[in-house]
């Protein structure tokens, strides 16, 4: 127990008190909202597990892998209610074994002393293919998502194919994950309006949604501010000068 405390204690080293209340803040208005809608525990705890999640992330807190392993399997089970096959797919057979694997490699970038993952930058060539390799898999997932008779197929395939592409930056600690973030949850937030609409969806995903969209405004700010000049660029710039 006495471990427990201690890990719990050293995720929250550091934080200030602003980003102390966002997290505070917004899984009580989830789940407030939520709570008051009538919303099912499934919404509900799909939704908290995922802030939780993401605002970790952005602290650099490798715990968020944790949480986002929990909020995947629940997620998925909330989209096959709504027919969001696109999304079903991505959170079982592409988050849940990524969540596992940005455990093991963020485990290896981590600040000592302050518990924080060390963050990067992408050249303006990995931005170039990363814009080519996005458009093309839009369109070939949308023509997929289609022909299975999924809803909004081509926004769905925005949505799951950007997530891909998000996750393997989160990943790699590139700041620009946030950039792509932000389209990712401004697409989802359309998604499950309509679907909340059309289908009677849960609130609480919603709620999510639009939470992940202010945190990636807000950790995009941060992650750009901290990777300008960290530690681990200098020592990594180093040892490459040395060997060649």
């Amino acid at each position: 127990m006495n471990k427990l405390i201690k890990s719990i204690k050293k995720e929250f080293t550091g934080w200030k008190k602003w980003q102390i209340f966002w997290m505070i803040f917004a899984n009580a208005m989830i789940m407030g909202i939520s709570i008051y809608q009538g919303d099912t525990v499934l919404g509900i705890a799909a939704s908290v597990t995922g802030v939780i999640c993401v605002i970790l992330c952005g602290m650099g807190k490798v715990s968020n892998y944790f949480f986002g392993t929990i909020n995947v399997i629940l997620y998925a089970i909330v989209a096959y209610k709504a027919k969001y096959y696109g999304d079903v797919m991505l959170n079982l057979f592409y988050y849940f074994p990524t969540n596992i694997l940005g455990w093991i490699v963020w485990k290896k970038h981590m600040d000592k002393e302050t518990n924080v993952v060390y963050k990067r930058r992408m050249t303006w060539k990995q931005d170039l293919i990363l814009l080519v390799v996005s458009v093309v898999g839009i369109w070939g997932y949308g023509y997929i998502l289609k022909r299975l008779g999924g809803n909004l197929p081509l926004v769905d395939s925005m949505s799951t194919v950007l997530s891909v592409i998000a996750q393997i930056l989160m990943i790699k600690r590139f700041m620009e994950q946030w950039i792509i973030w932000i389209v990712v949850d401004v697409v989802s937030v359309i998604m499950w309006i309509a679907a909340l609409f059309t289908e009677g969806s849960s609130i609480a995903v919603l709620m999510m949604w639009s939470v992940y969209l202010a945190n990636a405004v807000i950790m995009f700010v941060k992650w750009l501010k901290e990777s300008k000049d960290q530690p681990e660029k200098k020592s990594e710039e180093a040892v490459a000068k040395a060997e060649g």
